[in-house]
C-alpha cells in the first residue's frame, strides 16, 4: 500500500492532536461506539497475548463521584486548597462526557518483560486516541496526580500492582487548538546504513 492508497489515514494521523478536556463537550460516544473504541484500542502489540491492561469506563454520575473522591484525597494531603483548586478537582473527570482509564496490569512473567507489557498499555492509550478521532471525537490522554496516587488507585478498585497508564477524556471538540510544535526529524532521527 502506498501513501496514495491511504490519504484519509495519513491525514488523520497528521492532524490528530489532544484537545484539553475543558474544550470537550457532549454528546459523547454511544454504548455501541464505546464498545467499538475498546475493541479497536485492544488491537495493539501484546507479546504473549497477556492483555496486560484493562479498561475502566467512566461515564454519567461516576465522573462526578470520582471528582468528589479526588477532592477528598487531595484535601487529606493539602487541607489548605483554595476554592479554585477544589472546584478543579470536583470537575476533573466531569469535563468530557466520557473518560476511559487504561489500567496497566504488567506483572513479572517467565518470557515477557514487564517493560514490554507497560509499552503495550501505552499503545492502548494511543490506539484509543486514534480510534476516537476516526469516530469523529476528540480526546486528551492525561495522567496527573490521580494516576500516581495509591489512595486514588485504591478508590478505583485497582490491585496493588496495577497502575494507570492514562485517563483518556473523549468528547466533541468545542474548539481545536493550534498544533503544537513538533520535533524536527533532524533532532530525533539517527540513520544507520
Amino acid at each position: 500500500m502506498t501513501l496514495a492508497h491511504a490519504p484519509e489515514m495519513i491525514d488523520l494521523l497528521a492532524t490528530r492532536r489532544s484537545v484539553n478536556p475543558n474544550f470537550l463537550a457532549g454528546p459523547g460516544p454511544s454504548r455501541a461506539q464505546i464498545e467499538t473504541l475498546l475493541s479497536l484500542a485492544s488491537r495493539v502489540p501484546d507479546h504473549g497475548k497477556l492483555a496486560p491492561w484493562r479498561f475502566l469506563v467512566i461515564e454519567g454520575g461516576a465522573r462526578e463521584r470520582l471528582g468528589a473522591e479526588a477532592l477528598a484525597i487531595r484535601l487529606g494531603e493539602k487541607p489548605d486548597l483554595d476554592d479554585s483548586a477544589r472546584q478543579a478537582e470536583l470537575k476533573r473527570f466531569a469535563l468530557a462526557p466520557l473518560v476511559i482509564a487504561i489500567v496497566s496490569r504488567a506483572r513479572p512473567h517467565v518470557k515477557i518483560p514487564v517493560w514490554e507489557q507497560q509499552l503495550s498499555a501505552g499503545a492502548v492509550c494511543m490506539a484509543l486516541s486514534v480510534a476516537a478521532k476516526v469516530l469523529g471525537f476528540s480526546s486528551a490522554w492525561l495522567t496527573d496526580w490521580p494516576a500516581y496516587s495509591a489512595p486514588f488507585r485504591a478508590a478505583l478498585g485497582l490491585a496493588e500492582d496495577e497502575r494507570i497508564a492514562g485517563f483518556i477524556h473523549i468528547g466533541k471538540a468545542t474548539t481545536v487548538p493550534d498544533d503544537r510544535p513538533r520535533p524536527a526529524l533532524v533532532d530525533i532521527v539517527t540513520w544507520m546504513e
